[in-house]
């Protein structure tokens, strides 16, 4: 590290969902990094860890106690990283843009409304929105456009298979709907006119065209996705497998750097990883 490096300011993190595992994960890559420092840690008003030492699950004190109040944390913090529930990320992102905090969200299951609020607190406030921080996810993100385009004629049935925990909520997963919608517009398409979701009974010949889904839910799954492209006489499967949440901490603390410069804007990992 050089002498002008060194000087240079921390990037003070909050850390919403901070007594989850995803916050802990995220807490312990701000802690390990060089050049952030942990600002504040937030919790909803009813969680049990409230008032506690936001680092004590590594047996460290750092002096940022687990709080819920969202103004007071957030005034002390550049940059906001939320992996929660759209109702909340939407509260903080409010906030956020109010008081000029940058936030990167890693929260799943936005409706196209509330798509459509993180995109307006953009105008006022830089955020990144991406269904996966992983730096390998948005990797196969790329790989399944390039497929998707070289595979568009000749027949190729696509589906899209997602493995995830038992207590994940929302399905198909953000990060296989990203999936579905890469392919669908590197076609030319959108995914709204080509998904199919359910399958049950007499359903009759695969329709052409169409983008299938499968979930999974149990165990401690952190996450699996695996599309296939079916043709006649060959099959080509893009992979991507989780063993841990590392990825997403650490690809979360690239986004927050990126977005560290950025006043305003709405941008995704294509945007951190230099992928356009």
């Amino acid at each position: 590290m050089t002498a002008s490096s060194s000087s240079a300011p921390l990037l003070r993190v909050a850390i919403a969902g901070a007594s989850g595992r995803m916050g802990h994960m995220l807490i312990e890559a701000v802690l390990a990094s060089g050049d952030c420092q942990l600002a504040a840690a937030l919790d909803h008003s009813a969680s049990p860890s409230l008032g506690q030492e936001a680092a004590a699950f590594l047996g460290k004190t750092t002096g940022v106690l687990i709080e819920s109040d969202v103004r007071a944390a957030l005034a002390k913090a550049d940059v906001l990283i939320d992996f929660t529930r759209p109702e909340g990320t939407l509260a903080h992102l409010a906030v956020a843009a109010e008081l000029g905090v940058k936030v990167v969200i890693g929260t799943t299951g936005f409706s196209e409304a509330e798509k459509a609020q993180v995109a307006a607190f953009a105008q006022k406030t830089a955020v990144m929105l991406s269904p996966n921080m992983s730096v390998g996810v948005n990797v196969t993100f790329k790989l399944l456009e390039m497929a998707a385009k070289a595979l568009q004629e000749g027949g190729y049935d696509i589906e899209i298979i997602e493995a995830h925990h038992k207590h994940k909520v929302d399905a198909p997963s953000g990060t296989a709907l990203k999936m579905g919608e890469v392919i669908a517009e590197a076609q030319g398409t959108k995914l709204a006119d080509r998904a199919v979701y359910e399958r049950f009974g007499h359903t009759g010949e695969r329709q052409e065209n169409t983008i299938g889904f499968a979930t999974v839910r149990g165990g401690d799954i952190v996450g699996d996705h695996t599309v296939l492209f079916a043709g006649t006489g060959e099959r080509v499967e893009i992979s991507h497998k989780s063993s841990s949440r590392a990825g997403y901490a650490q690809g979360s603390l690239r986004a927050a750097r990126y977005l560290a410069a950025r006043p305003s804007g709405l941008f995704d990992m294509n945007d951190v990883l230099g992928l356009r």
